[in-house]
């Protein structure tokens, strides 16, 4: 048995009722709902406090995934994820399937496929991508910890996931990029 599998039955309670959940992710913490979902991530933006203008990322389980969420992944974009050591969030033309507020204004989306065990177990089994944003409201430091985390969100979000919320490790929110038309990379963050 897996030490977070409580965690997992109650995020997908949750997350199929249209709920917030606070979790960890391969990075910082994070907000999450399903982000099929509009109504759910209008409740993000609320508790965030953040303009629905401002893009969120998805995150995915594994790459087939983006191949049905986007229509124009560029396929060499795969290799280049694979080569590097730091999650790394790629912007994508082509959004679909997705709640239209997570789209930005030119149909693109923001993407990580996740590799902490935890995020990939729960997204798998959700059978649907995750919306994260790093669990602050918007403006205001990103908490580097759990314990970091302030009172509101954790207040304002359905389901507290108990799963390392005693790590110390210091995590860093992803590189983003943008894999542009004619096949340039440009970094956005690095």
């Amino acid at each position: 048995m897996l030490p977070f599998n409580n965690d997992i039955e109650a995020c997908l309670e949750q997350l199929k009722k249209g709920g917030l959940i606070l979790y960890p992710t391969d990075t910082v913490w994070g907000i999450g709902c399903d982000a099929t979902n509009p109504e759910a991530v209008e409740k993000i933006f609320r508790l965030k406090k953040r303009p629905d203008s401002k893009a969120m990322i998805v995150l995915v389980a594994d790459e087939k995934d983006i191949l049905r969420y986007v229509t124009q992944p560029g396929l060499q974009i795969f290799d280049y994820i694979k080569g590097v050591n730091k999650p790394t969030t790629v912007i994508y033309d082509g959004a679909i399937e997705l709640a239209d507020n997570l789209i930005s204004a030119d149909g693109s989306v923001a993407i990580r496929i996740c590799e902490d065990e935890f995020c990939k177990h729960l997204i798998k089994r959700f059978r649907r991508p995750l919306v994260s944003t790093s669990a602050n409201i918007s403006g205001y430091p990103t908490p580097q910890f759990f314990t970091d985390i302030e009172p509101v969100i954790i207040n304002g979000v359905d389901y507290v996931v108990q799963y390392r919320q005693d790590d110390t490790e210091c995590r860093k929110p992803s590189s983003i990029i943008k894999w542009e038309k004619d096949g340039t990379l440009s970094i956005i963050r690095p």
